[in-house]
């Protein structure tokens, strides 16, 4: 039988791995925000223009945001964004969007919308 101390160790410790996962996934969300500018909300772009990052798969999402920092891949500002970010956030970027559910693109707004 488990003592009481023993428990309220093992309870603070749950409390503070979730309290951790919290913080680690708030700051991801903060990451990935920094992409709704052009990607959309969540990743789901307007129109599909550009592509969208929701659902995609995370080893290829993180294989070409680290092509965009290297410079090896075509690019107009990706490779200067991707340029500010470790090797470790962009891994939590591209894990952020690959769980999200892809969805259908919002429609692009129509002259006089």
């Amino acid at each position: 039988m488990r003592s009481i101390p023993a428990l309220t160790a093992i309870a603070l410790c749950a409390t503070i791995g979730a309290a951790a996962d919290a913080q680690d996934l708030q700051s991801t969300r903060g990451l990935a925000a920094t992409c709704a500018a052009c990607h959309g909300p969540d990743g789901v772009s307007v129109g599909g223009v550009p592509p969208a990052l929701a659902g995609q798969d995370k080893a290829e999402l993180l294989q070409r945001l680290k092509e965009f920092k290297a410079g090896t891949r075509p690019a107009t500002v990706m490779h200067q964004l991707a340029r500010g970010y470790s090797d470790e956030q962009l891994e939590r970027i591209a894990a952020y969007f690959s769980a999200v559910a892809a969805g259908p693109a919002p429609a692009a707004p129509r002259a006089g919308d």
